[in-house]
Formats: structure tokens, sequence, C-alpha cells
């Protein structure tokens, strides 16, 4: 069982206090939060994927996190690897955001500024919603016309993505609780352009040495962005640590 560490004193979680505890914030505009695994020696992936990484506590905070999003944020290279398809959430979840007035399942984004992407593949054969994706008006047009036939295809920045468009647009589509799902170079983008709100990360205990990429990679921001920890839990020596930026 998940326990809680901080804030308040320790002691176990049930899931309506874990959706109590990720409940996005009231506030006025759109609410930009990543989730990241990691390893206890920085690795984001075991030969290229997260899963490797996962216990039962991160797959249930992996599904809750999706359960309270509007819209489900991922980049290029993480539905490559991963293999998005589907329906994302579960039908107990469905059921709850339809009791509580929204759509039974969050809507799914992806970020891709060269549209590098399978119009075949999975998570574009049997969607729960139409996808989204995000480009630069400079992506071949050949592939534009492919993905127009299975996702509505916006541009938002004219050679790169540029994150406050994407931010902007899925506001304007009443998608303001944005979940962040990857890769490193969508944290790194959003986190340089001011917009990441708050990390989820879980920390695995494990060491992977090797190459394995880190939660973030690319340019960077001009200075290191200090961020205050909001709560931190645990289940069998696995932490989930909640930042918010400061």
């Amino acid at each position: 069982m998940i326990t809680s560490l901080l804030p308040g004193a320790p002691g176990p979680l049930t899931e309506a206090d874990l959706l109590a505890e990720y409940a996005y914030p009231p506030t006025p505009g759109p609410f930009v939060r990543f989730n990241f695994i990691a390893s206890a020696d920085g690795a984001a992936a075991v030969a290229g994927r997260s899963g490797g990484l996962g216990n039962d506590g991160d797959r249930l905070i992996f599904a809750l996190l999706r359960r309270l999003a509007d819209v489900i944020l991922v980049g290029a290279g993480t539905v490559r690897a991963e293999g998005y398809e589907g329906e994302l959430i579960d039908p107990h979840a469905q059921a709850a955001r339809r009791a509580s007035g929204r759509a039974g399942h969050p809507a799914v984004a992806v970020i891709s500024g060269s549209l590098d992407l399978d119009p075949d593949a999975g998570l574009f054969a049997a969607p729960p919603v139409r996808p989204l994706i995000f480009t630069a008006t400079a992506a071949d047009p050949g592939r534009r016309r492919a993905l127009e036939r299975v996702a509505d295809v916006v541009d938002c920045g004219a050679s790169v993505v540029d994150p406050a468009q994407v931010v902007r647009h899925l506001a304007g589509r009443g998608l303001g609780r944005v979940l962040c799902e990857g890769g490193p170079a969508v944290l790194d983008s959003f986190t340089a352009a001011g917009l990441m709100d708050e990390l989820c990360l879980s920390l695995s205990p494990l060491l992977v040495g090797g190459k394995e990429p880190r939660i973030s990679h690319g340019t960077g921001p001009q200075q290191p962005v200090p961020l205050r920890l909001a709560s931190l839990l645990h289940e069998e020596s696995a932490l989930y640590a909640r930042y918010v930026r400061r």
C-alpha cells in the first residue's frame, strides 16, 4: 500500500486519498503537470522503455493522474517507444469521470515537429477520441496529408513546436488540466518556456547504468528552475515525489 511521508503524519493512503492528493489546483489558467519515472542512478528507461522501472504503486499513480487530466500530452518519440493505443484509462475511471460531468476519456495530443509518425500506428487505429497532433508549419506536406486522415493536425510554430502555442490551443479547447508523459525533449522545452507547473517523479529502487536517457534532455533553461517538494509518498522502497515550480 502507498504510504504518505510528507506532508503531515505518515500513514497509508486510499484511492480517494490519492485522488485528493493529486487533484489539480484551482487556477485561472492552464496547469501543466509532468509525470516521469527514474531509477536511483537517474535513468529514465530500461532498454529504451520506462515500464521496466515501475512497480504497482507507480502504475496506480500513473492511472490516477490520467483519470484526473483533461488531456494526455506526449512527444512523438515516447509514442513510438511506449506504444500508445486504445483506451488509456479503464472503464471504472471513465465512469467516474462521466459521473463528475466530464468526458469519459481524456483527450490525447502528440507533439511532433517533423510529423514522423505512422498513421497506421495503434494510437490512430481505434482511438477512444480523435487524437491531436501539434506540429510546425515546416513539416513535410506528405506526412501532414497522411496524418490529417486520422488526427487533427495543428500548427504551433514555424520550424519547431512552441510550447506556449500548444498550451494556448489546449486551453482554447477547454483542456486546461494537462498531463504530459514525456519525453525528455518535451520536458526540456516546456521547462525552458516556463510552462512546467508540476513534476510528479517516481524514484525506482534500481541501478540501471548504461547510457539510458535522463528525464530531461535538450538545450535547457537559461538558469536551473527551483522546485518545492509538495508531497512525498512511498511503497516498497519506491518513492513518489510531487514537486511544484516555485
